[in-house]
């Protein structure tokens, strides 16, 4: 197929590229967020193609992945082709949802023109949807190329954002863990995180939108893998964590009580539990290891790329394509 999607989430889009199409990448001059074009800190590959909107009018296009709202529109405006009326569309979303919880009502509700597709089972429960068809298509990954030493007496977190987002991230609960053990935050607008919280500089270092294999090796250095979002839908870089073979100290909400095993390390709701585990892991490399390896089994078993794709070609060729 051909299929015409945004740039939108990094990693997730990782994994869907790396499928056995070819994907129409709309990319404009400023690479803004409706025109972002290929990555540029993940590896990608010749499949995915750079489209500049003008040429999208005269594109072979079988089906169009939508993620935001305001992308069925600017689809129709740049194909000149109405998304689920005259080109097959699937809605991919990837948040949980905001406001009346649960009782948000989702923005595709009530539509027989297209498919929303969750990322978690989570999701799917707790958006209405109205009489939308819905599916679930758990995350893949590619499989980080490092393996776990925890060589270092550190905890490593990502996030995005971690100032703006604030609690849905959990980021007012890192300096209880930066007195058990120095904290690495990567991801993206995590400069200054550590003066907005007010924590030195030897108890917190920020790396800024490092590189995702450049990440998956310092991850795999670190001890144990923080993972305290409070809500919001089950990150790629968890997983990921995960398949490095980290252990990990989690909140237990959302899809994590799912995705994290007992055995793979800490999943509670309370603070006094998590903070011992992670005391526990700096002080016995020995358990973090055991702990780290039942983490990476659970995350290959459920959340391999191969089973990804073969999710998608399932959903695409018979619920989105084939319904029609």
């Amino acid at each position: 197929m051909n299929i015409l999607l945004w740039h939108v989430h990094g990693s997730w889009t990782t994994s869907f590229v790396h499928g056995s199409h070819r994907y129409l990448i709309p990319t404009t001059p400023d690479r803004g967020p409706y025109g972002l074009g290929r990555a540029r800190t993940y590896r990608w590959p010749d499949s995915a193609v750079e489209v500049a909107p003008d040429d999208l009018p005269d594109a072979d296009v079988d089906v169009v992945v939508l993620q935001r709202p305001e992308e069925i529109d600017l689809a129709e405006q740049w194909l000149g082709r109405r998304p689920g009326r005259d080109v097959p569309a699937v809605y991919v979303e990837h948040n949980t949802p905001k406001g009346d919880v649960p009782n948000t009502r989702h923005p595709m509700a009530d539509r027989d023109d297209l498919l929303v597709a969750h990322v978690t089972g989570f999701n799917q429960i707790f958006w209405d949807t109205g009489a939308t068809r819905t599916s679930v298509v758990d995350h893949g990954i590619v499989a980080p190329a490092v393996s776990y030493t925890g060589e270092l007496d550190r905890l490593a977190v990502v996030i995005n954002e971690p100032v703006r987002r604030g609690r849905v991230t959990g980021t007012d609960l890192l300096p209880e863990f930066a007195a058990i053990a120095p904290l690495d935050v990567f991801g993206m607008g995590v400069a200054g995180l550590a003066d907005h919280l007010g924590l030195p500089a030897d108890r917190l270092t920020s790396h800024d939108d490092v590189p995702q294999d450049r990440m998956h090796a310092e991850l795999a250095r670190r001890r144990a893998y923080l993972h305290l979002c409070r809500w919001t839908s089950l990150g790629l870089s968890l997983i990921e964590a995960m398949a490095i073979g980290m252990p990990v100290v989690a909140l237990a909400t959302t899809e994590a009580v799912t995705a994290v095993p007992p055995a793979a390390g800490a999943l509670a709701t309370r603070m006094d539990v998590l903070l011992d585990a992670a005391r526990r892991f700096i002080a016995e490399p020995a358990a973090a290891r055991q702990a780290g390896a039942a983490a990476q089994a659970a995350a290959r078993d459920r959340y391999g790329l191969d089973r990804f794709l073969a999710d998608w070609d399932r959903l695409l060729e018979e619920e989105v394509c084939g319904s029609r």
